[in-house]
């Protein structure tokens, strides 16, 4: 029988509403990325050097995002695992729509800082809890397939951040305005959603809900918790240190080639931008269905593993665009599809009542690991240049394949309770 044959037009309404959610968003989190430029440009004053303020205030909004998120992740999670999903859910969209719509407004760099911070409140609460969610309500032969769906549709995110930056060109203050429509998904939630039955019946026990520290003390929890931040450092430090740094390679090899900068720019925004996303959102895709067949360990093992050869090979193989567009495809594909994994898996670790909470625990606290690995990545890279570099850093997916053996195996298992 195919995998979604028992799948109900209920939950694939709830899948549909949850990829919304997401889809939207890495939108928002994409908005800094394609307007930071003319937004940094209009925003700097008259004495400052510009091209180095740039640098220096675009690292500041990445580290406050990068924060921002993880206190959103972990604090909204707990709010859905005692306030319930649905509610939680609107709250988060809500909070990034309209502080993201803010942005039109910000006449300081302090301004874009605050409204950044907020938004990205909004953006690590809305995944915790639309991961949990999606992993709750569908039956256990299509929950990894699903949660695998789910995360691969941030790859629309990206393109729709990509148009919106095509089309309003240098108007940067009109693509926060487009970032509020979102906003119209929580009527979506609010009327057609329904909180799932196992997170109600949770509440009829008389246990604590949503509480950190009973993440902590109950050893199980916690192990599994460490472990899931271990992971998600790994893939969150691998996507800024490699799969990102796919721009890199494709524009330190077309200059070495003698096109101009500004044209080697160009083609590398579009060669990451679409070919290399394309690859990735197949290898988000392929993670459920890989998931469900060699189990959860087996899957992270082997997207590591497969990431250790493509990407050496996509380094140092290519002498000229062609080859290395070719090669793009495969790069996004093993290097990003982990992800989607901690999506599939996440939610499987923990029970009932701490599920959002641990969700959230792992994949923002992923966020924070690797904040100093996007540091490290741009002094490896000043220094010994982009293609050693990222060859370098790929060898952080060595660490992930370390951190898989001890993880427990949640394949064909039922959700903690």
């Amino acid at each position: 029988r195919p995998w979604y044959a028992d799948v109900t037009s209920y939950q694939w309404l709830v899948l549909v509403i949850a990829s919304a959610g997401w889809v939207f968003d890495t939108f928002e989190g994409q908005l800094f990325n394609i307007t930071r430029a003319d937004l940094l440009s209009d925003l700097l004053t008259a004495s400052d050097d510009v091209e180095s303020a740039k640098r220096r205030w675009g690292d500041i909004f990445l580290a406050v995002f990068l924060i921002g998120g993880t206190i959103g992740g972990i604090g909204f999670g707990a709010l859905a695992d005692r306030w319930g999903r649905k509610w939680t859910m609107s709250v988060t969209i809500l909070i990034y729509s309209i502080f993201s719509g803010l942005t039109y407004f910000a006449t300081e760099l302090w301004h874009v800082a605050v409204l950044r911070f907020l938004v990205a409140m909004g953006v690590g609460g809305e995944w915790s809890v639309a991961a949990a969610l999606v992993a709750e309500v569908f039956p256990p032969a299509a929950r990894a397939r699903a949660s695998g769906i789910f995360h691969a549709t941030s790859v629309l995110g990206t393109w729709m951040a990509a148009v919106v930056g095509m089309l309003v060109a240098s108007h940067w203050r009109v693509a926060y305005v487009i970032g509020v429509l979102p906003a119209l998904l929580v009527f979506a939630v609010r009327s057609q959603l329904e909180e799932p039955k196992r997170w109600t019946e949770s509440t009829q026990l008389d246990q604590p809900r949503g509480r950190l520290r009973d993440l902590w003390i109950d050893p199980e929890w916690r192990w599994h918790a460490i472990l899931g931040v271990l992971l998600a450092g790994v893939g969150l430090g691998t996507f800024w240190g490699v799969t990102v740094a796919g721009q890199d390679l494709v524009q330190h090899l077309l200059v070495k080639l003698g096109k101009s900068p500004v044209e080697a720019s160009a083609s590398a925004k579009f060669a990451y931008g679409f070919v290399a996303t394309a690859g990735s959102g197949i290898g988000l895709l392929a993670f459920g269905p890989l998931a469900e067949r060699i189990g959860r360990r087996g899957a992270f093992a082997l997207v590591q593993l497969l990431s250790l050869i493509v990407v050496p090979i996509t380094c140092y193989l290519p002498t000229t665009y062609g080859v290395l567009l070719m090669l793009l495809p495969l790069y996004g594909m093993v290097t990003i599809s982990m992800h989607a994994g901690f999506a599939v898996y996440f939610p499987e670790l923990f029970p009932d009542r701490l599920r959002a909470t641990g969700v959230g625990v792992c994949f923002n606290g992923g966020r924070l690991l690797a904040a100093p690995i996007l540091v490290l990545s741009g002094e490896i890279k000043a220094r010994l240049g982009v293609i050693d570099a990222v060859s370098l850093l790929s060898l952080l997916f060595l660490v992930g394949l370390v951190i898989v053996w001890f993880l427990p195996e949640t394949k064909g298992k039922r959700l903690p309770t």
